[in-house]
C-alpha cells in the first residue's frame, strides 16, 4: 500500500467518482479550511486517497491517487491555498458506507466521524487496509 492514506470528501451532485473516473485527473481544487488544506500539503505522490461520497450517499466508493503534490489552488483569488491532482484507481467492489464505517473496531475512530466537517483528512495503514476488506477491493 502506499505510504500515506487519506480520504475526500464530495457531494456527488457536485463532483462524482463518476466524473474523476470520466476526466481522468482532477486537481482537488476548493479546499477553504485551514486543517485540510494542511492535510492537502502533506500528501505525497503516490498517496492512496479514498473517496467519499457525503450528504445523499455517505460512501467511501473508489480510491485514488496522489499524481501531482500540493501546488497554488488556482480558484484561489486570495490567501495561501493549494490543491493536488487525484488519478482515481479504482471503484470499490462494494461501497463502505458509514453505518458501516460507525459499527467496524478499526473505523470508529476514523476522522470522519469525530470532525464530519473536514473534507480532507488523513487515515491510518490499519483504517484503508480496514476499508478495502470491506469493499473487497485490491489495491
Amino acid at each position: 500500500m502506499a505510504k500515506n492514506h487519506w480520504l475526500v470528501k464530495s457531494e456527488p451532485e457536485s463532483y462524482s467518482w463518476a466524473a474523476l473516473v470520466k476526466e481522468g485527473r482532477a486537481a482537488w481544487t476548493g479546499i477553504r479550511n485551514f486543517q485540510a488544506r494542511n492535510n492537502l500539503r502533506a500528501m505525497k505522490n503516490g498517496d492512496l486517497v479514498f473517496f467519499y461520497h457525503s450528504v445523499s450517499e455517505k460512501q467511501v466508493v473508489g480510491f485514488a491517487k496522489v499524481e501531482e503534490q500540493a501546488y497554488p489552488d488556482p480558484t484561489a483569488k486570495e490567501g495561501d491555498w493549494v490543491c493536488v491532482d487525484l488519478v482515481p484507481v479504482r471503484a470499490m467492489k462494494k461501497p463502505v458506507g458509514l453505518d458501516a464505517i460507525k459499527a467496524d473496531k478499526v473505523l470508529k475512530e476514523m476522522p470522519l466521524l469525530r470532525n464530519s466537517r473536514l473534507s480532507v483528512m488523513p487515515l491510518t495503514e490499519p483504517q484503508a487496509r480496514r476499508l478495502l476488506e470491506l469493499a473487497e477491493t485490491k489495491v
